[in-house]
């Protein structure tokens, strides 16, 4: 038996060579043509952060705008899209709810069972298909490929102030041609405690405590039965129950708490030929629930059971060292039973094709694609990116078309409560299909080893985007089947933008320093500046950061290591006066990881602070986000090799 010990300094950070799997033809980052950043395993192994989008939020460009730490709910926001714009997947698959793009962070697997994170910034619609607006981001699990034969052992168990518990388990298995994993994550806390609050000298908001429960347990399993063909397998099991008060609205009414469920499955049979040729065919089906209490005061309990039920089919084929092309099928189904929202159900199918080319320094991807949506018929999506490489400096470009229709929450929310109170949000069943184009142009410099310097401009222009506006009931009543709205009151009524214009630039900075041979500094930056056209926003359109800084700094010496990462966000101020609550025009927060490493042990201990300089903030209005917060505890990676 060997046990190896993590944290080992790397005299290099390429990704030159790691294959991209997001662009559907792996290819090389510097031939990808657009902005793509990773995240690999080592990275979320050091990283003081606790959940899936925690990990997010130190990579440049990416905003999210979570409600409260440790997993309980945020939306991700890239470019200036909306929180519903943007998409994720699991190894290829899309785990979007159809429900609300709130619940796009929900991932049912722990940090542990991550290989990487691959984060595209920029339409994917073309690839991928609606929702690949604003950005997509493919979570790529463990499995054959990243994997050695033997038993792995991964995972953390931290406590903290407020009785938190946080813990992500991974537990990994490989002989010959079979594997099995397992990973379980855990983040619960009592929560931090809101005192009352005095309106005036009649009215007081109650105070409460932002507890949250969320557990996660998964498992996977993969055979390879011949030479060429291989099956793998995934079942996720995700529980969340969290205090939601302020989540979704201002009103002084609200005392809201929320459990959510997620059941993810998902089965893949692979076959790949000596040439190169990869056929996969893919079936996943996710069920969701959700219980939420907007007050114990009076009848207030919405549920909802979702399905998602998705399969694709890719064909890919090198022709030789200048082309290859792959081409796809994709459907899925979609179905939401809810007291709230009625009974819906729709289907979506869609083909592509794409093609790679090189010739000599230049790699061009073209794509087509045609959908077909009940919500919107037939839409043609096209995208064609390119890169041109030359010594040190890489050119790329991108130009796609993208679509994305109403979730079921915009279209039917509230739609059926009786004498729904003022300031509550409320679905248009008549909206429209957002579409749009989104281009960009930037260049990778690379002036010395370990160390890139990366510029990109952006910009999109759509049309009928979708947006929560306050609109009189006056104004409202020409949409039926609405329910019951008091006279006169104002709602936050979803309705099409018709015209959003997105411009912006990103910076991005990274370098390492070897100091000695057993240390190092690693330095990344990134600030991203964003304009919107700020004609009628609604309240999602009008609440991204303008400008967004990112940065991180880890320093390594023989087995100590101190990672401190921040982020600063400018954005428009809001005010509710009925929860007297603000949200301030910019913040900037900061989190650090002390760890030391156990020579020859695998074992790393811990301290960590979050929030470091206990900054007040928040990311949506009315939802406090956690004050400093201490933990600590141990980090293990231990291997065990089999003859």
């Amino acid at each position: 038996m060997s046990i190896l010990s993590v944290g080992i300094a790397q005299k290099t950070f390429s990704l030159d060579t790691l294959l991209v799997e997001t662009t559907r033809i792996p290819l090389k980052n510097n031939e990808t043509g657009r902005c793509i950043n990773i995240l690999t395993k080592k990275d979320i192994e050091k990283l003081p952060a606790t959940t899936f989008y925690e990990l997010l939020q130190t990579i440049s460009g990416v905003e999210i705008q979570s409600r409260g730490g440790f997993g309980v709910q945020g939306d991700i926001v890239m470019r200036g899209s909306t929180f519903s714009q943007v998409l994720v997947l699991i190894d290829g698959m899309r785990i979007n709810d159809p429900l609300t793009g709130h619940f796009n962070c929900y991932i049912p697997i722990s940090n542990m069972e991550i290989e990487r994170i691959e984060i595209l910034k920029g339409a994917g619609g073309a690839m991928y298909g609606p929702d690949a607006v604003g950005g997509v981001i493919n979570i790529i699990t463990r499995g054959f490929n990243s994997l050695e034969n033997g038993t792995s052992f991964t995972g953390n168990f931290n406590i903290g102030e407020q009785n938190l518990v946080s813990s992500s388990l991974g537990v990994f298995h490989k002989k010959d041609n079979f594997f099995f994993g397992a990973g379980l994550s855990i983040n619960q806390s009592t929560g931090e405690e809101i005192p009352a609050v005095d309106l005036d000298s009649i009215n007081t908001l109650s105070g409460y405590n932002t507890y949250f429960y969320n557990h996660n347990f998964s498992v996977s399993a993969g055979y390879k039965i011949n030479d060429n063909w291989q099956i793998k397998f995934r079942s996720s099991i995700l529980n969340s129950d969290f205090n939601a008060r302020y989540f979704y609205t201002s009103s002084p009414f609200d005392k809201s708490t929320e459990i959510t469920n997620n059941w993810f499955n998902r089965l893949e049979l692979k076959r790949q030929t000596i040439s190169g040729a990869v056929l996969d065919i893919n079936m996943s089906y996710k069920r969701s629930t959700d219980e939420f209490i907007f007050s114990p005061d009076f009848s207030s309990t919405n549920i909802h059971t979702m399905s998602f039920s998705n399969f694709t089919v890719n064909n890919s084929k090198i022709i030789n060292s200048n082309f290859s092309y792959k081409y796809g099928v994709q459907g899925d189904f979609r179905e939401i039973e809810s007291n709230d929202r009625g009974d819906h159900s729709d289907y979506h199918f869609g083909g592509y094709f794409m093609s790679v080319y090189r010739p000599k320094n230049i790699v061009l991807t073209t794509i087509i694609r045609e959908d077909y949506d009940q919500n919107y018929g037939f839409e043609f999506c096209p995208q064609v990116n390119f890169s041109y490489n030359v010594s040190k400096i890489t050119l790329r470009g991108a130009a796609g078309r993208s679509i994305r229709a109403a979730d079921y929450t915009e279209r039917y929310v509230s739609n059926n409560l009786e004498n729904l109170s003022p300031g509550r949000n409320l679905g248009n069943p008549d909206l429209l299909a957002e579409r749009g184009w989104s281009e960009e142009l930037g260049i990778n410099y690379a002036p010395f080893k370990n160390t890139v310097i990366k510029a990109t401009v952006f910009s999109r222009q759509s049309n009928n985007v979708i947006d929560y506006i306050s609109t009189n009931q006056k104004d409202i009543g020409f949409v039926s089947s609405l329910g019951s709205l008091q006279d006169s009151a104002n709602y936050f009524f979803a309705k099409n933008i018709q015209d959003v214009y997105v411009n912006g630039f990103e910076l991005e900075l990274k370098s390492k320093l070897a100091l000695t041979k057993k240390s190092f500094l690693l330095l990344k930056g990134g600030y991203t500046y964003t304009q919107i056209t700020d004609n009628n926003l609604g309240v999602y359109l009008s609440g991204f950061a303008r400008e967004l800084i990112t940065g991180q700094i880890d320093f390594e010496f023989n087995s100590f290591n101190v990672l401190l990462t921040g982020l600063y966000k400018k954005r428009n101020s809001q005010e509710a006066t009925t929860i007297a609550s603000s949200l301030t025009n910019n913040y900037a927060v900061f989190n650090v990881n002390f760890g030391y490493t156990i020579k020859n042990s695998g074992i790393n201990l811990n301290f960590q602070v979050l929030n470091l300089t206990d900054v007040v903030y928040q990311n949506i209005l009315g939802a406090k986000m956690p004050g400093m917060w201490v933990m600590g505890g141990l980090k293990w990676n231990i291997f065990q090799y089999k003859g």
